[in-house]
């Protein structure tokens, strides 16, 4: 009896645990109140794939557009066409691989030259040399276009300025008359998403200051209004991303002032520091010894400080002297920080302003970028964070993405699209995407 009244309290015991076990359902897969069945993407180089310095196969197929279209399919999405370059052609611009780092631990890098996707060159006159890329002539869904500003969308001949966009089109540079935002809007679409704006902040950055100018705020606001007054003209639905603080990437902040001058007092303990020629005010420089709050950039060949320059007083060491300042190009200093600041903020409150009258969600991806490089990011108990290399989110040219720095983007698009048309799309698997690829 004894024994039997044990199996009733074990068995009552297991119908407990059994009444008490959590009831967990996952979610079913639905479109909500939006529509996917054609999505199309517009954008710039972090649209179309671009990483490691340049537009290749590998990377377009890992675009954060195609990652989307891709869990969009589980719930009414369509086919997600991107302008792929071929097999043979499969190394599309050429790229940077990583061949191993110094006994100092910098990365040993060396450009991809073979099985490009080039097919010529054409000189604009005022403009300067194109390089154009084999044809693509199927159909499109990304339309992200490598080097596009917000500020192009409307100028006809910028379809013989950019051989990234050239390829898209029908006809050969120079007779190109195709707007991007006509291009993009030919056929039906459903749904968008709009990660353009970035490049109007970040070719001035990346150029120093000294090759490109900031776009005027008034100027993005018209373009912002009549591109997505354009793309839901007829009803589409979508998503819009905010424009990352573009001096917060990798590109910025791998080498340092403080690096470089403790690197020259090894040799010189007299060196006080490194001269740069720094914005004043309006268009006026003048050199002055850099502090940590001017940013150097990613590319700059830090061998040259110290190296002979012939002056009107006679050789001397550049970067070392204010006769010899670090050249413009090299270093975007604290005021045109400040500038280029001013002018990411501009535009997000445009686009976060815009979205919000045409009912889009939004992708706040300058307050999500700039979480990561104070805070990290854990995914799936894997750590990120905005390190060159090390980090796992940025490529090899220190301003893209990796694959699954892109994966990562990806899920924020749609998280962002689930809370706002009640969707639920699945998010992707970030660890199933590669970061930096080691020799």
């Amino acid at each position: 009896m004894k024994f039997l009244k044990q199996h009733y309290y074990i068995i009552a015991g297991l119908l407990l645990i059994t009444a008490c076990k959590p009831d967990i359902k996952t979610p079913k897969p639905t479109n909500g109140a939006a529509d996917f069945s054609r999505y199309i993407s517009i954008g710039n180089s972090l649209t179309a794939g671009y990483a490691d310095g340049g537009l290749y196969l590998a990377g377009q197929m890992n675009s954060y557009p195609s990652i989307v279209a891709k869990q969009m399919q589980t719930v009414g999405g369509g086919v997600f066409n991107q302008p792929l370059f071929n097999s043979d052609q499969a190394n599309g611009s050429g790229y940077l691989q990583l061949a191993g780092f110094s006994a100092a631990g910098s990365p040993n890098l060396t450009p991809v030259t073979s099985n490009l996707a080039v097919r010529g060159q054409i000189a604009v006159p005022g403009f300067g040399n194109v390089t154009l890329y084999t044809k693509y002539t199927g159909d499109i869904e990304n339309y992200g276009v490598p080097g596009i500003k917000l500020l192009q969308i409307t100028y006809a001949p910028y379809g013989n300025l950019n051989g990234f966009y050239e390829r898209l089109l029908p006809q050969d540079a120079p007779n190109n008359t195709m707007p991007y935002l006509a291009f993009i809007t030919a056929k039906p679409f459903t749904f968008f998403s709009n990660w353009l704006g970035n490049n109007d902040a970040l070719a001035y950055a990346t150029s120093g200051g000294a090759g490109d100018v900031l776009t005027d705020p008034n100027t993005f606001a018209a373009l912002d209004n009549l591109l997505i007054g354009t793309l839901t003209a007829k009803g589409a639905k979508g998503v819009v991303a905010t424009v990352p603080d573009v001096t917060s990437i990798p590109y910025f902040n791998t080498v340092t002032v403080g690096a470089i001058v403790a690197g020259v007092q090894q040799a010189n303990p007299s060196v006080k520091g490194i001269y740069i020629n720094a914005l004043v005010s309006g268009t006026t420089y003048a050199p002055r010894l850099a502090t940590a709050s001017d940013l150097i950039v990613l590319t700059f060949p830090t061998s040259k400080i110290g190296t002979p320059v012939t002056t009107p007083f006679g050789p001397l060491p550049y970067g070392l002297t204010p006769y010899t300042p670090v050249d413009n190009q090299y270093v975007l200093d604290e005021n045109e920080v400040a500038l280029t600041r001013n002018h990411v903020i501009a535009f997000n409150s445009t686009i976060k302003s815009v979205a919000a009258a045409h009912g889009l969600a939004v992708f706040d991806a300058y307050t999500f970028l700039n979480n990561v490089k104070q805070y990290g990011l854990v995914v799936d108990g894997v750590g990120f964070n905005s390190g060159y290399i090390s980090g796992g989110i940025f490529s090899l040219d220190g301003v893209h993405l990796t694959p699954r720095g892109y994966a990562i983007v990806a899920n924020q698009f749609i998280d962002a699209i689930n809370a706002k048309y009640g969707s639920n799309i699945p998010e992707t698997n970030v660890a199933a995407y590669p970061g930096v690829k080691f020799p």
